[in-house]
């Protein structure tokens, strides 16, 4: 079998590239190690930055996000005795969404099945070859347990942090860059309303605390939890316990309703990014290349941004045969990596506790400061609303 293009993964990074270089007139073929149901029942990200959502509209991607999504103007910013809300549109900014990764990659794989997208799903084994040649191509097993061989022009990895593709990069030609974080979230979702019009970030002397939501009747929170936390220790009544005193409940009559509890998980913290984002005829984009904690809201609007740039790079080079934008892609891209790398690890950094109290004042500091100066709270409300796709 042969493409154009080779995607490794079938999460919302690959889909999307699939459907914007359809759009050019380039033809793919996507490769999955899970099942369908698999990749769209995994949960991740919820907030879509303004140039996300601008860019599913421009392709025709954003009818159900429009009807189901929730736009939000902002963030509270909580520590104890103290909650501020910071207007991301008043302070210059944009508006956010909620809209959970699982609803894009229903939505995406929609449309790609409906344009009569080819994606093999259930592929075992998969392996890059001849990278650095114009004529990479794929092996796989298939489900019937034969052999595969899918030949491209080029291969794109959305695979994430454990696929193939990154590991595809020889170590001689790849700089890598590091920080895993002493903490981790207890994530849940819960049958219930959310307690709050917008998300609220807290910090507490126990721990920091995030109220997030999924849908009108859905509520996701999390509270900081040390590395290693098995979740069998937690119960119901711990978490929500947790939940209530590092949010505040009672305060200024604000009050958190709990409900029942359908999923929980520990999601460690770090911080990775490799560079560059091409090697040969292989190009990296969203969690392939690149990590951060979750506490700025970026993981999946830099998986966007990264193919954003990638789809017309790669038409330049396949339909016009000008291998300019394609040779760029890196360096573009990771400039919008560093900032967003940089956003997330200063916000982790500001919101979450440790053992150190000279650390506390200081983040007490930062939050007094950002949520009394315009500068501060602007600088803030630009970086989590989301830079354009090409800063």
């Amino acid at each position: 079998m042969r493409t154009r293009v080779a995607i490794v993964g079938a999460g919302p990074a690959g889909l999307l590239l699939s459907h914007l270089l359809a759009a050019g007139g380039v033809e793919s073929v996507i490769v999955e190690s899970r099942t369908r149901e698999y990749v769209e029942a995994r949960i991740r990200a919820g907030i879509l930055e303004h140039s996300t959502v601008d860019l599913f509209k421009s392709v025709g991607l954003d009818e159900r996000l429009q009807r189901e999504g929730d736009e939000h103007r902002g963030i509270y910013l909580q520590y104890p005795g103290e909650r501020h809300h910071l207007d991301f549109v008043d302070l210059g900014a944009h508006t956010v969404w909620v809209y959970g990764q699982t609803e894009v990659t229903k939505d995406l794989g929609a449309a790609r099945e409906a344009a009569g997208q080819q994606i093999v799903y259930e592929a075992a084994n998969v392996a890059l070859h001849d990278i650095e040649t114009e004529r990479p191509f794929l092996t796989y097993t298939d489900t019937g347990g034969s052999p595969q061989r899918l030949d491209a022009d080029v291969i794109v990895g959305c695979d994430g942090s454990f696929g193939p593709s990154r590991a595809a990069v020889p170590q001689h030609a790849r700089q890598t860059w590091e920080r895993t974080y002493p903490f981790s979230w207890l994530g849940i979702l819960a049958d219930v309303a959310p307690s709050t019009d917008e998300l609220i970030y807290a910090w507490h002397p126990d721990g920091f605390a995030l109220h997030s939501m999924r849908s009108p009747q859905v509520s996701r929170l999390y509270v900081q939890v040390p590395n290693g936390t098995d979740v069998a220790d937690w119960s119901d009544e711990r978490i929500w316990a947790a939940l209530a005193t590092r949010l505040g409940d009672g305060e200024n009559g604000w009050r958190l309703t709990p409900g029942p509890i359908t999923e929980k998980s520990v999601l460690p913290m770090r911080s990775f990014v490799m560079a560059p984002m091409r090697h040969g005829r292989l190009f990296l984009a969203g969690d392939a290349a690149h990590i951060v904690p979750p506490t700025g809201a970026k993981g999946l609007n830099l998986a966007v941004a990264d193919v954003a740039l990638l789809a017309p790079a790669l038409s330049a080079l396949l339909t016009r045969n000008d291998p300019r934008p394609a040779d760029e892609y890196s360096d573009r891209a990771l400039r919008r990596v560093w900032r967003c790398t940089h956003f997330s690890w200063w916000m982790t950094s500001m919101l979450h506790t440790g053992e150190d109290p000279f650390d506390a004042q200081l983040q007490l500091a930062q939050l007094r400061w950002v949520t009394s100066s315009e500068a501060g709270a602007g600088g803030l409300a630009e970086n989590y609303a989301g830079l354009p796709i090409g800063f």
